[in-house]
């Protein structure tokens, strides 16, 4: 379930995305597109929080200045027990932030773990940052953020 940027103001995405979130049954807000997260983020009306790993944050690329707050680090991808902690000290429970990762995956379950622990306005940026897998096992070619065109640069 994933809300569309529709010429719609972006206070309507975010009831139209929660509205979504509430008939599929997620226990987080719900999930927005990347061309509507990016509108939320260039509004002022949201803050982009990457949870990837430093490691592809610095050699796939990443939003500018969007914060970091790692769900899993390392190869092996090892759960970040801080999460919560760490990005409750970046942006605080009640913020509306938007939680990206590669594939749209990962940042579903960060939006889970927060929402479970008291983040008020947690949403998924579905897609992530270099989309789904296509045919040939490769990503960005059908969607995600840099699939978009939208502003990303790299180390």
């Amino acid at each position: 379930m994933t809300v569309e940027l529709a010429e719609r103001p972006t206070h309507a995405l975010l009831e139209a995305a929660r509205s979504q979130a509430a008939e599929a049954g997620l226990p987080y807000a719900g999930g927005v597109s990347p061309e509507a997260a990016w509108a939320l983020v260039q509004s002022g009306d949201a803050v982009l929080v990457d949870v990837r790993t430093a490691e592809e944050r610095k050699f796939v690329g990443h939003v500018p200045e969007s914060l970091h707050v790692a769900w899993a680090t390392g190869t092996s991808l090892t759960r970040n027990p801080r999460f919560v902690r760490e990005l409750e000290a970046k942006t605080g429970k009640d913020a509306v932030v938007l939680l990206l990762c590669r594939s749209g995956n990962r940042s579903a379950q960060a939006a889970e773990a927060a929402a479970k622990a008291g983040f008020t306005q947690v949403y998924n940026v579905s897609e992530g940052f270099e989309g789904d897998l296509d045919d040939a096992n490769r990503r960005g070619a059908s969607n995600g953020w840099r699939f978009h065109g939208l502003p990303w640069i790299q180390d």
